[in-house]
């Protein structure tokens, strides 16, 4: 039944309320009793929660206090599966800040080597991290696909959401990027940019957001990139904490809910990915994994019990902080999902 697979969702003070109607009342209500893998293509691998950051909506709950680091033994056991099955196409390499990991160039160069697309999900700070300098041009080299975060093109709103001197720098970064090629046609480099809300409130549109982006940051900067992601805030981790300081848990939930799209629900990652911790635990998503939230009775716990036929087919565990993925157009490591 669908409420075996509604497990606690993110700590919070008994005197936060739920929401009106729980994500898994609200699936019954739609006629979806459970949500399924449709397949498995991408393997997303949280190699450590260790960041150069400190961001007031990081999921991760990641800074340069994080010890929790995927080691060598963990990663050979990635690509052992990698190299078992050529299914998994793209390897999606997160964090914390994922180049923090000392491991991380390895881990890039062998998958390269497998012939797998590889997504780096980046600061673009990082690159201004002692011993880093050269990593813009170790990612041309291997052809990797950047994620990179920019919250928006005004300094003000960055700075105010990821730190001071953010902005500036990551406009820096971004320059360097294209002037290497990355954003630019012809190039098979791939420069992607994320926006996430400042605040309590849902991302506007992603198309009309998107070419909201490319001219202001052309005009302003001279800058080029392939695609925008719009990604909603998830109610969990550091981003809770300030709802609840704020005292806006109640009404950005309830805005989650009246937001819920059936449509989304059908495009959710999870139907498509399976998160890999830096332990190598292995989660529905990377939302739950920081949730500590197991996959639904699987034999498959960890990377070194791999199974592809039974997590391709697997039921997903829920909770509901899976409004953040199915409210307006819905929300993806991809971007809008509807």
């Amino acid at each position: 039944m669908l409420q075996d697979l509604i497990l606690p969702n993110s700590p919070r003070p008994e005197a936060l309320k739920p929401p009106s109607v729980p994500f898994g009342e609200m699936l019954l209500a739609q006629g979806v009793e459970w949500l399924e893998a449709v397949s498995l293509e991408i393997l997303q691998v949280n190699v450590g929660k260790l960041c150069n950051q400190t961001c007031t909506h990081c999921h991760v709950d990641a800074g340069p206090h994080r010890t929790e680091i995927m080691t060598r033994e963990t990663i050979e056991a990635v690509l052992d599966v990698v190299r078992r099955y050529p299914s998994l196409r793209t390897v999606d390499i997160t964090g914390g800040a994922p180049e923090m990991n000392p491991q991380f160039e390895y881990l890039v160069e062998q998958c390269r080597g497998l012939n797998r697309r590889v997504m780096d999900r980046c600061n673009l700070t990082v690159f201004y991290v002692r011993g880093k300098e050269h990593l813009p041009e170790f990612l041309r080299d291997h052809q990797v696909e950047i994620v990179a975060s920019l919250p928006c093109y005004l300094e003000k709103n960055v700075d105010a959401q990821r730190g001071k001197t953010v902005f500036a720098r990551s406009i820096d970064a971004l320059l360097r990027l294209n002037q290497l090629g990355y954003g630019m046609p012809g190039t098979g480099l791939i420069l992607n940019l994320v926006y996430n809300p400042l605040g309590a409130k849902l991302p506007p549109a992603q198309p009309e957001l998107e070419q909201e982006y490319k001219s202001e940051l052309r005009e302003r900067y001279g800058i080029k990139f392939n695609n925008l992601y719009t990604i909603t805030n998830m109610p969990i981790s550091r981003f809770l904490e300030d709802l609840c300081s704020s005292g806006q848990y109640e009404r950005y939930m309830e805005l989650l809910v009246s937001s819920f799209n059936l449509a989304a629900v059908q495009n959710v990652m999870c139907r498509s990915l399976i998160s890999v911790g830096w332990d190598g635990t292995l989660y529905d998503c990377d939302f739950n994994q920081m949730l500590e939230l197991p996959l639904f009775k699987a034999d498959s716990h960890t990377i070194k019990e791999f199974d592809l036929a039974a997590l391709e087919r697997r039921r997903i565990v829920i909770g509901d902080h899976c409004y953040g993925c199915t409210a307006g157009a819905g929300s993806s490591c991809g971007g809008a999902l509807a």
